[in-house]
């Protein structure tokens, strides 16, 4: 049937800031949405608030809303574009939700707007837990025996019917959030709390343990015409217990049967239909008993998944492009397959090869947190390798994850070495029966200690078949040890066919990696790359979408010399290098063939837009290690290779690169070595009289001693070249120094730490610039809005400055000019300074792309990652038509959002190392709407009226005064402790006194919160000890979701926002105005 021609504009919802649960993939679905729309010729409106997207670059849809994602703004955006439709399947939960509120709430009835590609109806079964269990049972599926209940009092009464251990499942949530097992009832009561708390709809499944059955996954697609496709068959290595977006999962399902295979697509089939998902894709998730076969469905994502991007990178089959056209009427049978250019998108995608995800985890940030997984996602990134089996792609998969891992070896063999008799045995089987994020490398270590079999099948449920292809690995670990092994080319090539790389073959034989890798050239034993086609090689691939395998045919063919530029992209995300990284590297590619070159896209990341199959000339989904991508620029033969737009990982690898002779275009790798190297960046400055705070590198304890001693308390410390404020703490006496320089890291001269004054009561701001070698542009100057201490990734800042005057504002560019030039940068380069008593301050340089390129691309309206790439590729900023620095006449706020949730007991207090996972941006002509816009798009809300809580510092005391008179002119009453409460009083104003938590006096302030009488926080703290005594207020604020300020320069900003609303009714305007000069 031909596409709807009733509609004509449409819009889109996407998922807003990057948080556990929901991340990037959803930028990638909602990317190929609209680009796929506007093929068929539809106008489109879309809604987010993440800046770091490519679905926000202003030509991807018509009408491009960066605001919140409420059901408040976005009829405010309905009521002003009238679209005729709604695709809410696009932007994970949170569109999704929203789609609910709007048309429950009679919104979409009233502006006439039709949702497409899922109805409410079917939304409502599949996200509410009771109606979609009354639904599977009518079919005839087998659940979980299970309860919803929507109190803690109904739920403690039925659980004596289930029994314990309980599966608990939150409805309408993301992630997993307020998911967990418990064990006995003084677990459930305090669990069944968090989970009723984090549902929308204050409504829980308590369900039957199945903790140790396999689990699996199918991507359905469904349309108007009622053809169902299986798209893609997904296992999880991980048993029941572990969410599955914590869990190795692979791909096609590899332990099923093809009878068990039938009637699991038959059930999916059946699910999808009875649910009345009329059009689009479905994930569908299910549980098997290793014991006697029993199947029972899990649950059911009407909407694009996280397992939607997987499955779409595992087949290259374009999931989220397909379902936007089924839901404007098209058929599967009526979409062509752009990768073999013959088939249509019903015929079901066929694999002949494995594909592994491997999560990533940050349980580093969070100290306070024991790493132990279960039915809350706690994951980060992840990375997906591609290998003709399930070993090689395994291998493939642990070393694209950049944790310094290249292979099953024990990270911790000396800690077991110590280990002998019970003691080894309880810890191996500890470590193997709790699900953690180190569980493989357990089970690879019990096999390695010649522990049995069905004792390790038993204490970690693995599933057998999964359990000798690691045991067969281990296995080959001792190939690795054959004398002759480097001039072996059989025995090497068997340990390349099942994924062992050069790094970990070199490491068990205790030699150089490039010995391993002369030799393996020297024997010819090279590989091969294969295309990905969707149909196991039964039609030619049109599309470039490559892996390497040590396998005989070769599918690449000749690449012509010096005709393509390799881009290196960011690997897995993580905390410190994330969205805005890939964001980067996708204008670069775009970039490169707008030069006239080929595009080349190196990536190992299944979430993101640069493994889109369609962005790039040639995709290679490869780990990026040296090894890799020496065997890329091989094949490739490129003009260069650019390593200053994926972060951290390329940047690694530059020099390596540099000593094999590869070109790196752009600025060199020495350059951002100076800026790492302490002495060598200091002797830059002071050639050039810039000033930095006083500073020192030390490589043990007496060493820092002496330079904090010499440079004055308080001071940072940090290790040397990492990313996203890696262990770096703020130190405020010697014992403290102690601490950290014997617990936190292990400094050496390989790896010295770098010491600082901490400049209290100074303003942080990012300039970020792009140089050609001659001429320096200037795309941003960001003034941070929390005060100097934070990590700028964690700070909220202001483009352009919101307080800083155009002296300073002139200096900053003035110094930055001044460097990118010392520096010979081509390129990108970010600055960070801090302005202490109008004095300017060089913290550091960071001559590459940096996380903000995102945000102030989106604020001037201008692709500065593009014009750094033409830049690098040899054109000059003369002739790309920039000479003169812009500055917008309206402001853009980025605010970071966190997963504090996710990570029960921690600080949410922040600090240098930075914690953050995601942004969003909040825009307005004037600072104070923009900054009210960003709270609100990270999830806090600004509060009108009510109570305002402050306990400041002694330090902060004077400060806080005017931030208090502000209060209680917008119509808050002041609560506060005795400090404070006397500054108050004796500034004349009243205010209620309240009890600390410390003195054991009720009721305290938390008392206040959990009784909802506390609307706003302010609490600042000094030392260490005041920051543990207010732990509580914070911890408190979070869960309660009550607007908190842990600096004086957040509450001034908030109050200064809400004395603009007063005056002014919050706006929306679609960015596009904004760039031209029409915006109101």
């Amino acid at each position: 049937m031909p596409r709807r021609t009733d509609i004509k504009k449409i819009m889109i919802i996407g998922s807003g800031p990057i948080v556990i649960g929901q991340a990037c993939e959803f930028d990638y679905s909602g990317a190929q949405a609209c680009k796929s729309l506007k093929e068929e010729g539809f106008e489109i409106v879309l809604v987010n608030s993440n800046p770091a997207t490519i679905m926000t670059d202003p030509e991807v849809a018509d009408f491009t809303y960066i605001e919140p994602i409420t059901p408040e703004i976005v009829e405010k955006i309905i009521q002003k574009e009238l679209p005729d439709a709604l695709l809410p399947t696009m932007g994970g939960q949170t569109a999704l939700n929203v789609a609910v509120s709007l048309a429950e709430s009679g919104v979409l009835e009233k502006y006439k707007v039709e949702l497409i590609g899922a109805q409410l109806p079917a939304i409502q079964c599949a996200e509410d837990r009771l109606l979609f269990k009354e639904a599977m049972e009518e079919i005839g599926l087998d659940l979980p025996r299970s309860e919803v209940v929507e109190s803690l009092e109904k739920g403690c009464e039925l659980s004596k019917d289930i029994g314990f251990p309980i599966i608990l499942r939150p409805a309408f949530t993301l992630g997993g959030s307020g998911g967990a097992v418990a064990y006995d009832l003084n677990d459930f009561k305090e669990k069944l709390s968090w989970a009723l708390s984090e549902s929308p709809v204050k409504q829980v499944l308590i369900e039957e343990s199945i903790l140790g059955w396999k689990e699996f996954e199918l991507e359905v697609m469904r349309d108007l015409e009622d053809n169902v496709s299986i798209i893609c068959s997904i296992e999880n290595l991980d048993p029941m217990g572990v969410h599955t977006g914590d869990s190795i999962t692979v791909a096609p399902a590899q332990t099923l049967s093809d009878r068990e295979y039938q009637i699991m697509r038959n059930a999916a089939i059946d699910c999808i239909r009875k649910v009345g998902v009329e059009c689009g894709g479905s994930n569908i998730q299910f549980g098997v008993s290793p014991f006697d076969g029993r199947m029972v469905i899990i649950e059911m994502n009407p909407r694009v998944s996280r397992s939607s991007a997987l499955a779409s990178k595992a087949t290259g089959f374009p999931i989220a492009k397909i379902a936007a056209k089924l839901a404007v009427g098209l058929t599967l049978d009526e979409i062509p397959n752009d990768i073999t250019k013959e088939t249509p998108a019903s015929f079901e995608p066929s694999i002949d090869y494995c594909v592994v995800k491997f999560p990533r985890f940050n349980f580093e940030k969070f100290p306070e947190v024991e790493p132990i997984l279960d039915t809350q996602m706690r994951s980060v990134g992840e990375a997906m390798s591609i290998g003709r089996t399930f070993r090689e792609a395994l291998m493939k998969a642990i070393r694209s994850l950049e944790i310094d891992r290249y292979g099953l070896s024990d990270p911790y063999e000396e800690e077991f070495n110590n280990l002998n008799g019970n003691k080894l045995e309880n810890k191996i089987f500890e470590s193997i029966s709790t699900p953690n994020p180190d569980r493989l490398w357990s089970i690879a270590r019990a096999f390695r200690l010649g522990f049995d079999f069905e004792d390790i099948w038993k204490k970690s449920t693995v599933d057998p078949w999964f359990l000798n292809h690691i045991s067969y690995l281990v296995e080959l670990e001792q190939n690795c040890k054959i004398p002759d092994l480097l001039n072996d080319y059989d025995s090497l090539k068997l340990l390349k066919e099942n994924g062992f790389c050069d790094r970990e073959i070199a490491d068990i034989r205790g030699v150089e990696e490039s010995i391993v890798r002369s030799s393996r050239y020297k024997l010819g034993l090279r590989p091969v790359f294969k295309k990905v086609d969707t149909c196991a090689a039964e039609f030619e691939a049109y599309t470039p979408y490559l892996y390497s395998t040590y396998d005989y045919e070769d599918e690449l063919g000749d690449i012509e010399e010096s005709k393509s530029i390799i881009i290196l992209g960011g690997g897995p995300n993580r905390i410190g290098q994330g969205i805005e990284f890939d964001y980067c590297c996708v204008h670069g590619v775009q970039a490169v063939s707008e030069a006239g070159f080929d595009s080349v896209m190196v990536n190992c990341n299944p979430e993101t837009v640069s493994t889109d199959y369609d962005i790039s000339d040639r995709l290679y989904f490869e780990p990026l290690t040296l090894e890799d991508v020496l065997e890329i620029v091989h094949r490739e033969n490129p003009k260069g290779v650019i390593v200053q737009f994926g972060g951290q990982t390329p940047l690694k690898l530059s020099n390596s690169l540099v000593e094999s002779k590869v070109p790196i275009i752009g600025t060199i790798p020495d350059s951002i070595d100076l800026t790492e190297d302490r002495e060598r960046f200091s002797k830059l400055l002071k050639d050039l009289h810039l000033t930095q705070p006083p500073s020192g590198t030390a490589t043990n304890f007496e060493s820092a001693r002496d330079i904090a001693d010499s440079v004055g308390y308080p001071v940072l410390v940090r290790p040397s070249y990492v990313l996203g404020g890696r262990a770096m703490v703020l130190v405020h006496n010697s014992q403290e120094l102690s601490k950290y320089m014997n617990e936190a890291v292990k400094a050496s001269s390989d790896r010295p730490v770098l010491i600082d004054r901490f400049l209290e009561d100074s303003i942080e701001v990012d300039v970020d610039s792009i140089s050609d070698g001659n001429d320096v542009l200037i795309a941003g100057v960001m003034e941070h809005i929390e005060e100097a201490g934070i990590h700028s990734g964690d700070s909220a800042c202001s483009l352009p400055p919101y307080s800083l005057g155009p002296e300073i504002i002139e200096e900053l560019k003035r110094q930055t000019r001044i460097l990118s030039k010392s520096l010979g940068v081509v390129g990108f380069n970010n600055v960070q300074f801090a302005v202490h008593k109008r004095q300017v301050f060089v913290i550091e340089v960071n001559p590459r792309a940096s996380r903000t390129v995102p945000f102030v691309s989106k604020v001037v309206g201008t692709p500065f990652a593009k014009i750094a790439t033409k830049v690098i590729a040899g054109k000059s900023l003369k002739e790309l038509g920039f000479d003169v620095d812009p500055v917008p006449k309206y402001f853009g706020v980025k605010e970071a959002v966190f997963p504090f949730k996710k990570f029960p007991g921690v600080d949410v207090i922040l600090g240098p190392e930075m914690k953050s996972t995601g942004e969003v941006m909040g825009i307005a002509s004037k600072f104070g709407p923009a900054f009210l816009k960003a709270q609100e798009g990270a999830g806090s809300k600004i509060p009108r009226k009510g109570k305002a809580f402050i306990s400041v510092r002694d330090e902060d005391k004077a400060a806080m005064v005017p931030v208090a008179q502000s209060l209680l002119e917008l119509g808050f009453k002041l609560v506060a402790t005795e400090g404070s409460h006397k500054s108050l009083l004796n500034n004349g104003m009243d205010a209620e006194l309240v009890f600390k938590v410390k003195d054991g006096k009720r009721p305290h302030v938390v008392d206040l919160m959990e009784e909802d009488q506390i609307h706003f926080v302010l609490n600042t703290t000094s030392d260490g000890q005041s920051i543990k005594d207010s732990r509580s207020i914070r911890r408190t604020s979070l869960l309660r979701n009550i607007f908190y300020c842990t600096t004086l320069s957040a509450a001034r900003a908030a109050v200064g926002s809400l004395r603009d609303l007063e005056k002014n009714e919050i706006t929306v305007c679609p960015i596009q105005l904004y760039h031209s000069g029409n915006f109101h």
